[in-house]
């Protein structure tokens, strides 16, 4: 067993300070609306909850489609196959950071899940819960809840809807079981594909777990045709234990497999500037055991719109005068605060009051308080990243090493760290960096090894042509895990650079690529991006001044930096064959 210090029970009251301080950290998002038409549904855009896609483009669409069920789908679906339409599917929050729900051209269509939102049918005799695709997973949580059922691994964040989930592989985590990726979960899936003339254009697929091309639909891309229901296997509701436990980091790559292993929902968050690793000991507990715990995550809360507004400008001032020192302090500070709060866990709804705090499942496994914002008042709370003012902006990074060698990724990092402690602090004002346990899974575009998720935020300009305070650090730790690991990017989140060269990394792409040619063999869920991704075409990595800059491209000359500004392109700290965009000072 490892040998872990509790963390101290602290009687904490926040200060004023300090809540401003914690209204800093973000990590997800939710727009009103991710489309928005000139006129009646006609002539319309689409964008992310962020609003704003890795290269910045802007996606349109000559019509959006609102089907409330699954006829809706398959007339849709047909009218499009009969004209040749492009389509993408577009759900209520357009989660996903990648162009995966972008048309080709301007007069693609977009099918949006908005109103696909009925959760069909809970069968608690069976342990079944049967949803349309746009149910969000606070929906099937608190449905299956009222049976006394539960989805027993999950993401964090409740604004996700279950079609979007399978669509990019959202996962928890955890090692035990099936592990933490939601598809696992699922029995059946029903999916509306383009079809010939004789098929009527469009055609109805019942997939269930006797059919292998359940393995590409389980994770789809979006790229086989529209989902219209899914059937997820459940577990009677249970309790949940959870400490966090604070330790330094010194031995942390000696730990982390370990420690997956022996709790079934562990998760560390790590502090590298800090040299803090803080243990999430979290297991299932007899259902008697007393407690009411709920986890309301503080970064999910919503936030004042001035606040916000005044962090941003702060962060801005911050990096355009390269205060690093200021950035660690904020850092240390907030993240002291989160870790004394116990990340906006509490025992009882309303109060923490020390640890363990044990609580029903359904409580504790996802949060998002801040959907429920105010946005319609001069005082307006929103969720921090809420693209409509001048808040959150920033990169996600998110790729998962294998087991067996997570241990030598953490090693190299902390060589980075040793070289440049200060470009964490960056990483911190995010909340550092969140490690998540996933298992190796039958889906064909699924983790094909267990292995570690890191989840890495930061600070992104809103010029293209900026460069980050220590820009070359953390693209080095970018390159070290998706290239020298063979790290498997995070399907909904990162830059361009992430995906080259990913189809090489799945063992059962033909498989899936197979999948995609007999149920779209005109391509009308495919984009040009989407065919870059997948090694179909080239052009994913383009050559142009800063490109490197938004991970469009790795830099192979000093334009693709920023040259005037005193950044070009160098080898890697650590990782020699990475190149970065480096400072002159570096």
């Amino acid at each position: 067993m490892m040998c872990l210090k509790r963390m101290s029970q602290l009687s904490f009251k926040p200060t004023a300070f300090l809540l401003f301080i914690l209204g800093f950290y973000v990590a997800f998002s939710t727009p009103e609306d991710p489309i928005n038409c000139s006129s009646h549904n006609t002539n319309c855009t689409v964008t992310n909850s962020y609003g704003t896609f890795p290269d910045r483009s802007i996606c349109e669409a000559q019509k959006v489609f609102y089907p409330t069920q699954e006829e809706d789908l398959l007339r849709v679906v047909a009218s499009a196959s009969r004209n040749g339409k492009k389509m993408k599917v577009a759900t209520r929050f357009s989660h996903s950071i990648p162009k995966w729900v972008c048309p080709e051209g301007q007069n693609g269509w977009l099918i949006s899940t908005k109103y696909l939102n009925r959760v069909m049918e809970i069968d608690a005799e069976q342990r079944t819960a049967r949803v349309q695709s746009g149910v969000t997973l606070k929906q099937l949580v608190e449905e299956a809840a009222k049976a006394g059922l539960a989805l027993p691994y999950t993401p964090y964040w409740w604004g996700l809807t279950m079609g979007g989930i399978l669509g990019t592989g959202a996962h928890g985590s955890s090692l035990w079981g099936k592990g933490s990726a939601v598809h696992e979960q699922v029995m059946e899936i029903r999916i509306v594909t383009p079809a010939p003339p004789e098929h009527g254009y469009a055609k109805l697929h019942i997939l269930t777990e006797e059919d292998q091309h359940l393995n590409a639909a389980k994770v789809s891309l979006g790229l086989l045709g529209v989902i219209s229901q899914i059937t997820f296997k459940l577990e009677p509701l249970f309790k949940r234990s959870i400490t966090y436990v604070t330790e330094n980091d010194s031995n942390l790559e000696n730990q982390v497999i370990t420690f997956g292993q022996e709790h079934e929902f562990a998760d560390i968050i790590w502090y590298p500037n800090q040299h803090k690793a803080v243990y999430r000991v979290d297991d299932r507990v007899p259902i008697h055991t007393s407690g009411n715990a709920v986890y309301d995550f503080i970064p999910f809360r919503s936030t004042p719109a001035t606040q916000l507004q005044l962090l941003r400008t702060t962060e801005e001032a911050v990096e355009f005068t390269g205060d690093a020192e200021g950035k660690c302090l904020v850092a240390k500070t907030a993240t002291n605060a989160l870790i004394a709060t116990a990340y906006g866990l509490t025992n009882n709804g309303l109060v923490f009051s020390g640890f363990p705090a044990v609580g029903f499942h359904n409580q504790i496994q996802a949060s998002g308080s801040c959907l429920g914002s105010d946005r319609n008042t001069k005082t307006a709370t929103l969720c921090p990243w809420d693209s409509r003012i001048k808040g959150e902006f920033f990169h996600q990074t998110a790729f998962s090493i294998g087991l067996s060698v997570v241990n030598n990724f953490i090693e190299d990092l902390k060589k980075l760290v040793e070289l440049e402690p200060k470009a964490f602090c960056g990483i911190e004002m995010y909340n550092g960096i969140l490690m998540r346990y996933v298992k190796g899974s039958s889906a064909y575009l699924g983790k094909q090894e267990d292995g570690v998720d890191f989840d890495i935020t930061y600070y992104r300009s809103k010029d293209p042509m900026a460069p980050r305070l220590y820009e070359d650090i953390i693209e080095e730790v970018e390159q070290i895990g998706i290239f020298k690991y063979g790290g498997l990017p995070h399907w909904g989140k990162n830059r361009n650079v992430a995906f080259e060269g990913v189809m090489n990394k799945y063992k059962n792409a033909d498989k899936f690529l197979k999948v995609k040619d007999e149920y779209d063999p005109e391509r009308l869920f495919s984009s040009e991006w989407t065919d870059q991704v997948l090694g179909l075409k080239e052009g994913l990595m383009v050559s142009k001044d800063g490109c490197a800059l938004e991970g469009l491209c790795i830099c192979s000359n000093h334009n693709h930096c920023a040259p005037t500004k005193g950044y070009f392109c160098r080898p890697g700290k650590v990782y020699k064959e990475a190149k970065v965009c480096a400072g002159s000072g570096s």
